[in-house]
């Protein structure tokens, strides 16, 4: 009876053949381990990689219906990253609504808090498809049995090894150690046999071995599919090896993997900075890398509905955030609009329109060029390479400077003035943080930076937040230390 306990909650998210799970909404067309080993088909292919994109939508309810204690009526980022940090309230008028939330914003949470356990269950649903889409693209005989083309195969192939690399990212920044699970789990044994932690490290390197792999199976083109736009591509993968470098503080690989980036010539900064997160310009512009396609009126849903919440009175700045900008910085605006209680940027539009709706076409931006650039000034700092860390530095207040703002004007002149040269490294690096803060308020990247940077505890601790050294890792969900009778080892202090 505790081997079936513990399949059913701990490693539900890898499912076996006769074990109902604990999640209650399936993907339609879900690739299941039995159609791999039995006859797939093309569409069987197709699906294998496709439901795995799923976890990272910003859909409602994708794992199940509204279990908001569980942390799964929507993706967990802008609580864990940015409520978490000192960015973000949860809601605009305070109230007593899920107060797990609070326990995150406070840093009073417990290993039984919702935010990390719909985490690692996001993230672990999402291992779980790509184990089966992989088995499934790495058949020696898969292109007589479906007739996939070569150039399709290696495509969905990378695609899937950047997606496992994408949610080990999430789990190794977000928890230290964690189970690395690289092939489908079909008996009790394995499932006990995975269920161990592995040491970060180790993490690491198959993230980034899996990643160069990646890059040698995808077409180099800026979009891997012309009439799949939303498709990982070279570029992300690209990308993502430069940010496990900067995690990782190799800060010459991040230089490097950033140059070869540039060297393809797909992307550049958009002249206006809401450009990225305009619905209107989707695949219209240069400067997003990689993101999750919403779309409006699919069957099954695959609207953004983290819009909904925002029409519910969540997710408002902090006084601090505000406070961080410049005067006349245009992106501040773009970002949040106060009076409106608008948040534009999951918005997706000025105006207020999404607000409210669960359906909606605005896309959720994982990686743009101008969080790039930034990673390549931080390692050129580190690297003493003071003049071209100050320029990149002043090339996103440039762009943001001569952005015309949301009120149809030009910031007046003198907003945004460039950094003077420096050699002092302290001093570039605190231009560095604070443009990261209002360059990409809102954008997940907030507490993540601070806890790389070990600055979390300080800032934190100045702003009146609980922050011990402990929160530099969440725990693992209680639930599953306590379903692997001990063969999982929760963090410390939880």
């Amino acid at each position: 009876m505790k081997r079936i306990l513990f399949m059913c909650l701990v490693f539900s998210l890898i499912t076996l053949a006769g074990c109902k799970k604990q999640l209650t909404t399936e993907a339609v067309g879900l690739t299941t381990l039995e159609q791999v080993n039995s006859a797939p088909t093309l569409g069987t292919v197709e699906n294998s990689v496709n439901s795995a994109y799923q976890l990272l939508s910003n859909r409602l309810n994708i794992l199940a219906q509204w279990d908001w204690s569980g942390g799964l009526v929507f993706q967990n980022d802008l609580v864990m990253q940015d409520i978490a940090s000192d960015d973000m309230e949860k809601k605009w008028n305070p109230d007593g609504d899920q107060p797990w939330i609070d326990d995150v914003n406070n840093f009073t949470f417990t290993s039984t808090n919702g935010g990390p356990n719909g985490l690692w269950k996001y993230d672990y649903e999402g291992i779980k498809r790509l184990n089966i889409a992989i088995e499934l693209l790495t058949k020696s005989d898969i292109e007589a049995i479906t007739g996939i083309t070569t150039a399709r195969k290696n495509q969905l192939l990378g695609e899937a090894y950047f997606l496992r690399s994408y949610y080990y990212f999430s789990l190794v920044t977000n928890f230290g150690d964690v189970p690395l699970i690289l092939k489908p789990v079909s008996t009790y044994q394995e499932a006990f046999d995975v269920a161990v932690r592995a040491d970060k490290n180790v993490v690491w390197d198959k993230i980034k071995s899996d990643l160069v792999i990646a890059k040698g199976l995808l077409p180099s083109s800026k979009y891997s599919s012309t009439t799949e736009k939303w498709r990982v591509n070279k570029g992300s993968v690209i990308a993502l090896l430069a940010k496990t470098a900067l995690y990782n503080e190799k800060w010459a690989d991040v230089v490097t993997n950033v140059n070869e980036l540039q060297s393809l010539g797909f992307y550049s900064l958009n002249t206006n900075y809401f450009d990225s997160f305009n619905q209107t310009k989707e695949f219209a512009e240069n400067e997003v890398i990689f993101c999750y396609d919403h779309q409006s009126n699919q069957n099954p849903l695959k609207g953004n509905g983290i819009c909904a919440p925002l029409g519910w009175g969540f997710f408002a700045p902090s006084t601090d955030f505000l406070n961080a900008f410049e005067a006349n910085d245009p992106r501040k605006l773009y970002t949040v609009d106060v009076p409106n209680q608008n948040v534009n940027k999951l918005l997706g539009s000025i105006n207020g329109s999404n607000k409210g709706n669960d359906d909606a076409a605005n896309n959720k931006i994982y990686i743009r060029y101008a969080d790039v650039l930034l990673w390549k000034a931080e390692a050129q700092n580190e690297l003493g390479q003071y003049a071209d860390a100050v320029a990149i530095i002043n090339q996103i207040r440039a762009r943001a400077r001569t952005s015309v703002s949301a009120l149809g004007v030009l910031p007046p002149a003198g907003t945004l003035p460039d950094r003077a040269a420096s050699t002092d490294k302290a001093t570039i690096k605190n231009w560095l943080i604070s443009e990261r803060r209002v360059e990409l308020g809102f954008e997940s990247q907030r507490m993540l930076d601070l806890k790389r940077w070990k600055l979390a505890k300080s800032v934190m601790v100045s702003k009146g937040k609980n922050f011990l050294d402990k929160h530099y890792l969440y725990p693992l969900p209680q639930a599953e230390v306590d379903a692997s009778a001990g063969t999982l080892v929760q963090n410390p202090g939880y």
